[in-house]
């Protein structure tokens, strides 16, 4: 009978939800956040004989959380995450790495007669900004940083016409459509790259200026068109991965009930949409 042996292995805590309230005087600040923590190590006697000498409890990952959170400014999620992986990796000796990725939850700032207010917010959207952070006690530290549920939608601007046609093909040829998508955006900073909130900023604003700009042809042209602007505008980062489903807004027939429809009576629909999806990188 063939050696059975343990492979690669991870635990750790997920979901850990903290929503933190800076108070700089009578203005304050609430950041909401949920944390997944996974590391990797010396178990093997964790699994194989019972033996949890070496196992830190789940329940201590939350505890830390919190209580690095306390001192923490929270001025990125990635500062954070990076934060709390040196923490495991640094202070448990069985830990050789030690991933963290955090989603952050908008809060909105209220505003009542053209003022901010200092202590009132109301929830952002769906959006959120991500990071997954890895750090290794003998290897190299990554960093990467992100967005999802980034709902977008331009009512011009968007064409598909001149693709390949075979016996089961219907969809009709468009120079004029809805285009309307639900960014995911993963970007790799470079060595050395500190400035997170900066480097976000900058990205997410390219994506959204080249989206709102590009006279598309396809949501792979455009895709390829906002991820070269996110590079050309963020030195921080190296790569970045976009994913874009193409959330449809069918054009509804009129004609039976004697209208015409220029393109303003449209159905959306989630089920089944394409999904184009593609890396950028500097060569």
């Amino acid at each position: 009978m063939a050696g059975i042996t343990l492979g690669q292995n991870n635990y750790g805590k997920s979901r850990v939800r903290m929503v933190k309230v800076s108070r700089e005087g009578a203005r304050h600040t609430v950041r909401e956040i949920s944390v997944d923590i996974a590391l990797e190590g010396d178990f093997r006697a964790i699994h194989c004989s019972g033996d949890n000498a070496n196992c830190l409890p789940t329940d201590t990952m939350k505890n830390t959380v919190y209580a690095l959170g306390k001192n923490h400014p929270l001025d990125s999620i990635e500062s954070f995450a990076l934060h709390l992986a040196e923490h495991f990796v640094k202070k448990t000796a069985p830990v050789s790495s030690a991933r963290v990725r955090i989603s952050q939850v908008p809060w909105d700032r209220v505003q009542i007669d053209g003022k901010e207010h200092a202590h009132t917010f109301t929830k952002g959207t769906e959006e959120r900004q991500t990071c997954e952070v890895r750090v290794a006690r003998n290897g190299p530290t990554t960093l990467a940083g992100g967005i999802r549920d980034f709902v977008i939608l331009k009512s011009t601007d968007s064409a598909f016409a001149g693709y390949m046609k075979d016996p089961f093909t219907t969809l009709p040829e468009t120079r004029d459509r809805i285009f309307a998508t639900s960014v995911t955006a993963d970007w790799q900073y470079n060595d050395g790259a500190r400035d997170f909130a900066q480097a976000r900023t900058q990205i997410r604003d390219a994506l959204v200026r080249t989206f709102a700009a590009h006279k598309s042809e396809s949501v792979q042209q455009t895709l390829y068109a906002m991820g070269e602007a996110a590079l050309q505008r963020c030195a921080a980062i190296s790569r970045i991965r976009l994913s874009l489903p193409n959330k449809h807004c069918l054009l509804i027939n009129l004609q039976p009930f004697g209208m015409e429809n220029p393109n303003e009576i449209f159905v959306p629909t989630d089920e089944p949409h394409g999904l184009i999806e593609a890396t950028i990188e500097r060569s």
